[in-house]
């Protein structure tokens, strides 16, 4: 069967789906995909397929692909060997992706079932990983605190580092020393420290000569005075490198002792991402899962190619294996036979794959057996094989092979000999099938084998489409009816001289042109026929949404009606009940007051009575409303009036959750759309009573003051980490009112100096920056006034 796959190209569809795997597991299980022989694997696979599809619509930020294969690391932790800082970093951020894995199915439990059955399965590796962590920082770098040892040694390291450094400046300093010193810096070669010394004053700086620039003229000596210092300061690296290595050992046995559930972790990872990747390709080519069923035949719904463009396959729609078990499809060359038979073959083998398939829902495959395919030319020289002989050898393993569960392919049957001997060994290869019980699909030029579908149950016609216009193949497939070669229209077509063709057809006989026109005519009105259809189905698919909107615009205006007569009545309810209530008082206070003697008296009652009974607006509770013109549109850079605050301001950045940030003077604040103004506003000296608007503000900036550091570190962070932390510690540091702040960013090559005095350079808010003096840090730091 591995010959038939490459034959129907299968091979390029798993490279398809394989470019989107994220690892090297992945992709070996998608390249060793084959067809399932039973029907509750497949079922599973294709459901599997459909929740990753369904996940990524959902939820396309989920990451099931941040992680690493670490097979080759478990091996080599499992035979004893040290694994590496970067190795140990990629098990650590494996690890932290298996746990984030199964926290997103644990929270979502239900709703991705098999899914959730994999990413759950997954090992708790919480202790292994905190043990990588506690170790190497998220760079891979040793940190201080992986031990206490490691921390003490590195304090010592620094401390003699530092004396190193020290007396090497005082000796540059020095004025008797200054002019044996080529530059004034302190350099490492072979890891000791050591100054420039100019070539002919090397006796006068007593030391051990180290290196030497490419011109000789100057020479990088150690002092002799800090020999001693540097063999301390080598001491102390041994001791660090052999507490490292007994750190990374430490890590390594942890990970050879979890290399049993480190390998299941693998596993369960390349399965997922061995979904997802199918679900990417399902997306990719508007694929779906065709319903899977355990009997032998097919019935695909608008099925296109999966390696054309989704733009340029023309769909196809083929039942076999109920109704008839022989398709006969004819047709000119180039139009389409051989695609037609490759898309049916690979339908097939992607959805027992467990695939989707590139067709309408509907679409139905069963399970075949066997696909048997016979597809191109396969002549060999090494083996003296023509292409006749070839697919012979072809048709035998097929008819040896084939049986009542086998779906059979053959390209061009009986091509390659002599039409009449073609014709009747594909008459008698294709009755041989049938009587086997094979669902057999072949294309022909042989006119005979058009007679084959006519003459023989449970085996059928179907054409490729030729315009009778323009005598170019449309793609289509044409169920129950034979093809026509148009021979001589596409001669004439192509520019063949007329009195060949009219010379070619005086060599057919009168049964031959009796048959051709007959089909013609049959073609013709099969089209018209189809064409009626289609414009009828158009027009009741029109006519059924037409109804579906009425129907649903109905349901909505109902929904609204009843809506609406529900809170009018509401409140109307509660209007009564008020006049009712106010009436009672009214009532009892007339009451009162009539037991008045004078009349003068129980008038002016009546008079104030009537009064309270006269009709009012029932208040909502609703704020009057402000005079304010409010915003409909926001744009960054726009002026906008902020009445809480009482200010103008420019809009700096919109969110999608309806906030906005406004820069007022120095100040950047997040308020609600609904809350900006036109500018105009502020000028009308409208009223708007928010409490402590200015309070807020001085709120804000007394937090700042409390909490800002007068030096921000900036070491270890990259170009565009080191500029953010800068930017933000800038707006907190005016805020607060610092007057002076110190940057420290490390002498190391250099770049970070560099981008931070670059962006100094271009700031407002600087007054003045420079490099901090030797007290002060040296290069490695630099100095900032800020107005």
């Amino acid at each position: 069967m591995e010959r038939s796959l490459l034959r129907l190209e299968y091979n390029k569809v798993l490279e398809k789906i394989a470019s989107f795997v994220a690892s090297q597991l992945g992709r070996e299980k998608v390249l060793s995909l084959r067809p399932y022989p039973d029907l509750a694997t497949i079922l599973k696979e294709q459901a599997q397929t459909t929740e990753g599809k369904e996940l990524r619509r959902k939820e396309p930020g989920a990451d099931f692909q941040s992680w690493f294969d670490l097979r080759e690391e478990i091996v080599k932790a499992t035979r004893g060997v040290t694994l590496t800082p970067a190795e140990l970093l990629l098990i650590g951020k494996t690890l932290a992706t298996c746990r984030q894995i199964k926290i997103f199915f644990v929270k979502r439990k239900g709703q991705y079932p098999l899914l959730e059955q994999l990413g759950t399965s997954l090992g708790d590796f919480t202790a292994l990983e905190r043990k990588i962590t506690a170790v190497l920082s998220p760079s891979g770098e040793i940190m201080d605190q992986a031990s206490p040892e490691l921390a003490k040694i590195r304090r010592q390291l620094v401390n003699v580092k530092q004396q190193i450094k020290e007396r090497l400046e005082r000796m540059l300093r020095a004025p008797a020393y200054l002019k044996y010193f080529q530059d004034l810096i302190i350099t490492v070669r072979d890891e000791r420290y050591v100054v420039p010394v100019k070539q002919e004053c090397r006796h006068q700086v007593p030391g051990i000569i180290h290196n030497q620039s490419a011109s000789g003229a100057t020479l990088y000596i150690e002092p002799m005075e800090l020999i001693e210092p540097g063999n301390e300061m080598r001491r102390l690296q041994a001791r660090e490198a052999k507490e490292i290595n007994r750190l990374l050992y430490v890590l390594t046995q942890a990970v050879a002792e979890r290399q049993a559930e480190l390998n299941q972790a693998m596993t369960i990872l390349g399965q997922l991402d061995f979904i997802m990747a199918k679900a990417i390709y399902s997306q990719t080519i508007n694929a779906f899962a065709p319903e899977i069923t355990p009997e032998y035949y097919l019935d695909i719904k608008q099925g296109r190619h999966p390696l054309l463009s989704s733009k340029k396959a023309v769909p196809i729609s083929v039942k076999l294996g109920q109704e008839y078990d022989t398709l006969i499809i004819t047709g000119p060359n180039a139009g389409g036979k051989t695609v037609a038979l490759k898309t049916i073959g690979l339908t097939v083998l992607m959805a027992q794959a467990g695939l989707h398939v590139p067709a309408e829902e509907g679409t139905k495959i069963g399970l075949f057996e066997t696909v048997l395919a016979d597809i191109g030319d396969e002549q060999s020289i090494e083996q003296s094989l023509s292409t006749f002989s070839a697919h012979l050898f072809n048709l035998k393993e097929i008819l040896n092979r084939s049986n009542s569960g086998s779906l059979v392919l053959l390209d061009e049957l009986g091509m390659g000999t002599d039409p009449v001997e073609g014709a009747a060994l594909a008459q008698a290869v294709l009755e041989k099938l049938q009587a086997k019980g094979a669902k057999t699909i072949a294309t022909t030029h042989y006119g005979e084998l058009k007679s084959f579908a006519l003459t023989h149950k449970k085996a059928v016609n179907a054409c490729v489409e030729f315009s009778s216009v323009t005598y170019k193949p449309t793609y289509h497939l044409l169920m129950g009816r034979p093809g026509l070669s148009l021979a001589f229209e596409v001669a004439l077509k192509c520019g063949l001289a007329e009195e060949i063709v009219s010379r070619a057809k005086e060599f057919l006989t009168t049964e031959q042109i009796k048959a051709s026109d007959l089909l013609n005519v049959i073609n013709k009105q099969q089209q018209k026929t189809k064409k009626v259809l289609h414009q009828t189905q158009k027009k009741y698919q029109q006519a059924k949404a037409l109804k579906k909107l009425y129907r649903d615009r109905l349901a909505k205006i109902t929904a609204q009606r009843d809506t609406i007569l529900k809170n009018a009545w509401e409140k109307a309810e509660a209007i009564t009940r008020e006049a009712k209530r106010q009436a009672e008082e009214a009532v009892k206070e007339l009451r009162a007051k009539l037991l008045a003697k004078n009349n003068k008296e129980r008038e002016l009652a009546i008079q104030e009575i009537r009064k309270k009974l006269q009709i009012k607006a029932v208040s909502t509770g609703r704020a009057e409303a402000l005079n304010l013109t409010s915003l409909p549109v926001v744009a960054v850079g726009q002026e906008v009036y902020l009445p809480r605050l009482k200010q103008s301001g420019f809009v700096q950045n919109l969110a999608e959750d309806g906030m906005v940030q406004v820069q007022v003077g120095i100040l950047k604040i997040n308020v609600p759309s609904q809350e900006l103004c036109y500018p105009e506003n502020k000028r009308r000296g409208v009223k708007f009573n928010a409490p402590a608007g200015g309070t807020q503000v001085a709120a804000l900036l007394a937090e700042k003051a409390r909490h800002i550091e007068t030096r921000l570190d900036l070491r270890g962070l990259s170009r565009e980490e080191a500029l953010y932390q800068l930017n933000q510690y800038l707006d907190d540091a005016v805020l607060a009112g610092l007057p002076r702040a110190e940057l420290i960013h490390g002498k190391g090559t250099g770049i970070l100096r560099q981008a931070t005095h670059e962006q100094l350079k271009n700031d407002f808010r600087i007054k003045a920056f420079r490099l901090g003096e030797l007290t002060e840090g040296g290069a490695g730091v630099t100095i900032v006034e800020l107005k």
